[in-house]
C-alpha cells in the first residue's frame, strides 16, 4: 500500500525546524569521516544458511536530501549513523562502525588485539574482525572487553574468539561487576515481551526507505544473526582498578545503574583515549527504553560523567563510545561529556522540582523545556531517548504509575474502556467522523486517541483501522525521535495487516546456558500458569551431580518457590537427579527420558509441573485488542 502524502501541518513543522536548528554546522560529518580507512563492500552480511543478517547498503537512499516524510533533524542523524567501515580513532585504536546497532573497537597490543563490544551477532562480529585484519594484519584476539550488559555489546563474541580459547586462558574476557547476572536476566525474565516491543522500537519488520524505517537514532538497526555469550573471566569490581593486557594499560571506572545495570568506562593512558561505553553518545539516551527495562537513574548517570571528567578528561585526546563516532581534542571532549552530564542532571532535577509542585508525569512532559545550550546541541537531541518519555520515566522512578488522581486509580482496561467511550460519543461511525475532523486539522494525537478506542471496540472495522494507520503514519513523519517513528510506522503496518512476531530471539541457547540454577528456577516460576496451578500442591527435589548441590521446589497456590534443600526436610513427592545444569535445561524443554536424569518417587510429578507452564507469545497484539 502506498503511504499517504505528508500533511501540511507536518510539512510546516519541518520547515520551522530547518530554520531553527544549526544545519550549517557540519562538524559531526567531519568527525564521522575522520580516520576512514575502508568500507565493507558490499555491506551485506549473511548467515551460514544464506539468510541476510545485516544490510547497511539498504540505507543508500539516505544520500539524498531529506524528504518531507522524515523529520530533517532525524534524517541528518541517520545519514551520520549509516556511515560504515573501518576507522582509525588514534594510531593503535580502530573502530568498525555501521555493521550493527553498535560499534566494535580494536585496541592493538604487543601480540595481538583487544576487542571491545563484539556487536550483537556472530556473523557481523566476524565480518568486522575480517575487515580490520584486511587492513591491519592478521593479529590474534588477545582479550575481549564488554562495556556493559546489553546484548548489542556481547552477543557476537563467538565471531571474534572461541569458548575454548577463553577456557584455556588465551583470551581473557573482562566485564563490570554484575554483568553476567544482568545480561542473562534481562533477556530471559521478560525477554519475549521486550523482543516483541523491540520489533516496534527498531522497526525491524518495516521496509527501509523515506516512508519507512530510516534508522534507530543510536544506529541503523539490529543484526539478526546468532546471539551468544561467553562468561567473563576477569570481573572489574571497583573504580580505579587497573589491568595490563597484552602490553596495554587500562584504568577502569564502574558506572552501575547508569545506561545499564552493569556498565563501566575505561581509559587507555598509552593512547590518551577514553571509552565512555554508552553513557555519552551523539543523542539523548533513554532513561526508560520503549522496548521495556528497569528505569535508569539519571542522577547516578550524571554523577558518573562528572567523575569521568575529573578522572580522565584532562589526560585524554579522544573520547569514543559504543555507538556513533568519537570526539577529539581535550577541550571539545570535556565539553561533550559535560553537556551530557548536564542533560541527565537537568532531566532529573527539573522533573523532581515539578512533581513536588504537584504536576504529573504527563503534565511535566508537556511543559518541559531544555536549556538553549542543550536544545541546540546536536548530540543531546532526542533521536533515541526523548524529553517526553524520559521525563515520564523519572516520574515513574520516584512516584510509580499512579498520578494520585483517584479517578485514575482503577480505570477500565482498553478493551472495556474503548466501547464505553465509543458509545458515549455516539457510536463508532461518529467516532471516526470526529477522528477525521481531527486528522484534517492536523491534531493527530487526538485522532489517534479516538481511533484507539474505536479499534478496541471493533478490531475489524475497516474504516477505523485505515484512518488509524494513516494517523500513525503522519505522527511518524513528524517525529524527530527514531524509535517513536518506528513505533508509529510499525503500528500502522500491523493495522494494515502486516503482522509478524519478533525478528530476533535474544534468549538464545548460549544465553540460557549461562543462567545460574537459581535463575533457571526463577524463569520457571515466571512461566507457571497460576490459575491452572491453583489446586496443585507438589514438592520436587532437584540435585546436581557435578556440584553436589540440591534444591527444594514447592508449588502451591500457583506459586513456585525454590530454596536450597535443608538436611532433614520432609520427603518430596519426587526427586530429580541430574548431571548438571545443561541436563536440567533439557528436562525443562520436555526431555525426561534421556540419560543424565533419574526420577525417584512420584514419576508423574515433574511432568505435572511442566504441564502447567505457559508458553510466551512472541507475536502478541499491541495496537489491537
Amino acid at each position: 500500500m502506498n503511504p499517504d502524502p505528508v500533511s501540511p501541518v507536518i510539512a510546516e513543522a519541518h520547515r520551522a525546524q530547518r530554520a531553527e536548528l544549526p544545519f550549517t554546522d557540519t562538524t559531526d560529518f567531519t568527525d564521522a569521516d575522520r580516520g576512514f580507512l575502508a568500507a565493507l563492500e558490499p555491506c551485506v552480511v549473511t548467515a551460514a544458511d544464506g539468510r541476510v543478517v545485516w544490510d547497511n547498503d539498504s540505507y543508500g537512499f539516505l544520500a539524498a536530501e531529506a524528504p518531507p516524510t522524515v523529520h530533517p533533524s532525524l534524517w541528518r542523524q541517520c545519514q551520520l549513523a549509516a556511515k560504515q567501515g573501518l576507522y582509525e580513532v588514534v594510531p593503535g585504536i580502530y573502530q568498525v562502525r555501521g555493521l550493527d546497532l553498535s560499534n566494535i573497537t580494536f585496541v592493538e597490543g604487543d601480540r595481538g588485539v583487544l576487542v571491545i563490544d563484539p556487536l550483537i551477532s556472530t556473523e557481523v562480529a566476524a565480518a568486522a574482525l575480517a575487515l580490520y585484519r584486511a587492513h591491519r594484519g592478521e593479529r590474534a584476539v588477545t582479550a575481549v572487553i564488554y562495556t556493559h550488559s546489553h546484548v548489542d555489546h556481547f552477543g557476537g563474541v563467538l565471531g571474534v574468539t572461541t569458548q575454548a580459547d577463553v577456557d584455556e586462558g588465551r583470551v581473557p574476557v573482562l566485564a563490570p561487576d554484575g554483568f553476567l547476572e544482568h545480561a542473562v536476566a534481562e533477556n530471559v525474565y521478560a525477554g519475549t515481551a521486550m523482543a516483541r516491543r523491540a520489533t516496534y522500537m527498531y522497526g525491524t519488520l518495516l521496509d527501509r526507505g523515506p516512508s519507512g524505517q530510516v534508522g534507530c537514532g543510536l544506529g541503523q538497526n539490529t543484526s539478526t544473526g546468532e546471539v551468544a555469550l561467553i562468561a567473563p573471566t576477569v570481573v572489574i569490581e571497583r573504580t580505579g582498578q587497573t589491568q595490563r593486557i597484552d602490553g596495554v594499560d587500562i584504568e577502569f571506572q564502574l558506572a552501575p545503574g547508569s545506561e545499564a545495570p552493569a556498565e563501566m568506562h575505561f581509559y587507555f593512558p598509552g593512547f590518551r583515549a577514553l571509552c565512555i561505553a554508552e553513557n555519552a553518545t551523539h543523542n539523548m539516551h533513554n532513561l526508560l527504553t520503549l522496548r521495556g527495562a528497569l528505569v535508569r537513574d539519571p542522577r547516578l548517570w550524571s554523577g558518573y560523567l562528572t567523575e569521568a571528567i575529573e578522572m580522565f578528561a584532562s589526560r585524554s585526546d579522544v573520547v569514543f563510545a559504543s555507538h556513533h563516532w568519537p570526539t577529539w581534542g581535550t577541550e571539545r571532549l570535556t565539553e561533550f561529556l559535560a553537556l551530557h552530564r548536564d542533560l541527565y542532571a537537568y532531566l532529573h532535577d527539573q522533573t523532581l522540582r515539578l512533581l513536588n509542585r504537584g504536576h504529573t508525569g504527563a503534565e511535566i512532559a508537556e511543559e518541559f523545556t531544555l536549556p538553549p545550550a542543550l536544545e541546540r546541541t546536536w548530540h543531546t537531541r532526542g533521536y533515541y531517548g526523548s524529553v517526553s518519555h524520559n521525563v515520564k520515566a523519572v516520574y515513574q522512578r520516584y512516584m510509580g504509575w499512579f498520578d494520585g488522581n483517584p479517578a485514575r486509580l482503577w480505570p477500565h482496561p482498553p478493551e472495556q474502556l474503548g466501547p464505553r467511550y465509543v458509545a458515549a460519543l455516539g457510536g463508532i461511525d461518529r467516532v471516526i467522523d470526529l477522528a477525521r475532523e481531527a486528522f484534517d486539522c492536523g491534531d493527530f494525537r487526538w485522532a489517534a486517541t479516538l481511533l484507539d478506542h474505536a479499534v478496541f471496540t471493533d478490531a475489524d472495522h475497516d474504516g477505523a483501522r485505515s484512518l488509524y494507520a494513516d494517523t500513525l503514519e503522519q505522527l511518524a513523519y513528524g517525529a524527530e525521535n527514531a524509535t517513536w517513528r518506528n513505533f508509529f510506522l510499525t503500528g500502522a503496518a500491523e493495522l494494515r495487516g502486516v503482522t509478524a512476531s519478533s525478528a530476533v530471539r535474544v534468549a538464545s541457547p548460549s544465553l540460557l546456558t549461562q543462567l545460574s540454577v537459581e535463575q533457571i528456577f526463577d524463569a520457571l516460576a515466571i512461566r507457571v500458569d497460576g490459575p491452572r496451578a491453583w489446586e496443585l500442591s507438589l514438592t520436587l527435589d532437584v540435585s546436581f551431580a557435578d556440584t553436589a548441590s540440591a534444591y527444594r521446589l514447592t508449588l502451591r497456590n500457583g506459586v513456585l518457590v525454590h530454596r536450597n534443600r535443608r538436611a532433614g526436610a520432609p520427603t518430596a513427592d519426587a526427586t530429580v537427579a541430574v548431571t548438571n545444569r545443561m541436563r536440567l535445561l533439557a528436562a525443562l524443554a520436555g526431555d525426561l527420558d534421556s540419560p543424565g536424569l533419574e526420577i525417584t518417587g512420584d514419576h508423574s510429578a515433574p511432568a505435572t509441573l511442566l504441564g502447567v507452564l505457559d508458553e510466551p507469545d512472541p507475536g502478541f497484539a499491541i495496537v489491537t485488542p
